[in-house]
């Protein structure tokens, strides 16, 4: 924020219509650096859909911002000797989901904790959606549910580390 020097008036204003102007300016100046920049989100999941992982697996964000995120994988490739998709592929589809929801707006977060529940299994299009439930001043909590179709496929929560 930038100091105001003193006796700085403009001749034909009021102290208090400058006053005003100048708060009116630190409050929009201010607003605006906590706003999210849509390139610096769109290149954030451009280099999270170009990783060497999500392209092996055939994960892709369809939306972020900040706190959310939507990312969809096929099944196909991926399936377990039962003939479903493999827990390995659903809780790396979940993860992708929380690493771009937690870190597409200029704050870097690191996981420091995940849990995964499987509730069904699945053999089609899997849809990852990640939200951000609790927020704090150094961790911060999302849970990520996974649906094939309207069908619920698993829960996971994880806890991110702001660094």
């Amino acid at each position: 924020m930038a100091a105001r020097a003193g006796n700085t008036r403009t001749p034909g204003r009021s102290t208090s219509e400058e006053d005003t102007n100048f708060s009116l300016q630190i409050r929009m100046t201010n607003q605006n650096a906590h706003a999210p920049d849509p390139l610096a989100i769109a290149e954030q999941i451009r280099i999270f859909n170009s990783s060497e992982f999500a392209r092996l697996l055939g994960m892709e964000i369809t939306d972020a911002s900040d706190g959310y995120s939507r990312v969809t994988m096929d099944c196909a490739g991926k399936m377990n000797p039962g003939g479903v998709a493999h827990g390995g592929a659903i809780f790396a589809l979940a993860d992708q989901a929380f690493g771009i929801a937690a870190n597409c707006c200029g704050v870097h977060r690191v996981a420091v904790s995940v849990s995964i529940q499987y509730i069904a299994p699945a053999k089609g299009k899997l849809v990852a959606v990640a939200r951000r439930v609790a927020d704090n001043s150094s961790c911060d909590t999302y849970r990520v549910m996974v649906h094939e179709s309207e069908r619920p496929v698993a829960e996971f929560t994880g806890i991110a580390f702001r660094v």
